[in-house]
């Protein structure tokens, strides 16, 4: 008989032992990091399934459009709009044209009376604005200065001389009234104008005259002829200046304040 030492039975020895009597096949062991690396791939896979499920399915459903017949029926949307029916609505009188009543087309009366107005108005202001424009005081008449105011052959010469042809236009120094235009002693003929101031100026010698008592004249109006009428020498003007209507000065440094000289 041999006699077989005992020994005692270690945990690997049952270890084995489990393993050797577990039928094939059957659950195993399995480490930490087998578990992780299997499932990263198993996660791969998976994602690369879904994006070529879902491919897959979009170009199924384009190929089952493409094959799929057309229908003859047209399929009929509803669609609400937001905005308010009544609002949207086409009302066709506000595209359509307006049709304007126009009356009775009546000849104007009067036309001819009132374009003579209308030209008779457009005269009273051209003379109006020229008035306006025009300077206040102006040269009586253009020539040769022959005389100025003073003694002049044992007596006073009250006025200036401006000789020139007998025609020669004789101009208003200033604006206002004529109160004399006829003969008059020593002048032969004679014009006096009383101004807005109340002064009056004198004009001899002339052989026509362009103005008659009453009316009114503007600064460099034409109101006589140049001539030798009278106590005269010959053909010129003789212009005298009273600034108070009475007591004649020498009008030059008045022309002169006006930016006049002889």
């Amino acid at each position: 008989m041999i006699t077989i030492p005992h020994r005692e039975t270690t945990e690997e020895d049952s270890m084995r032992l489990t393993a050797q009597r577990a039928p094939r096949g059957k659950h195993r062991k399995i480490t930490t990091s087998q578990t992780k690396g299997r499932v990263a791939l198993v996660a791969v896979a998976a994602s690369a399934v879904s994006s070529a499920g879902i491919g897959g399915a979009t170009a199924a459903t384009l190929q089952a459009q493409d094959e799929s017949p057309a229908s003859s029926e047209v399929t009929t949307v509803d669609v609400e709009l937001a905005a308010n029916d009544a609002a949207l609505s086409f009302d066709a009188t506000q595209v359509a044209p307006q049709i304007l009543a126009i009356p009775e087309y009546k000849p104007v009366a009067n036309v001819d009376e009132q374009l003579d107005k209308a030209v008779e108005y457009a005269v009273e202001r051209t003379e109006a604005d020229r008035a306006a424009r025009a300077p206040s005081v102006v040269k009586p008449a253009e020539g040769i200065f022959t005389s100025d105011f003073g003694m002049r052959w044992g007596s006073l010469h009250q006025g200036i001389d401006i000789a020139n042809a007998v025609g020669t236009p004789i101009l208003a120094a200033m604006g206002g009234t004529v109160i004399d235009s006829g003969p008059a002693s020593g002048f032969g003929q004679w014009i006096r104008i009383q101004h807005d101031d109340g002064s009056i100026a004198v004009y001899g010698h002339m052989e026509t005259l362009d103005v008659s008592v009453g009316e009114q004249v503007t600064a460099g109006q034409k109101i006589a002829g140049m001539g030798n009428r009278g106590f005269s020498t010959g053909s010129h003007l003789h212009f005298e200046l009273y600034p108070t209507g009475s007591g004649a000065v020498d009008p030059t440094p008045w022309f002169a304040e006006h930016g006049i000289t002889f």
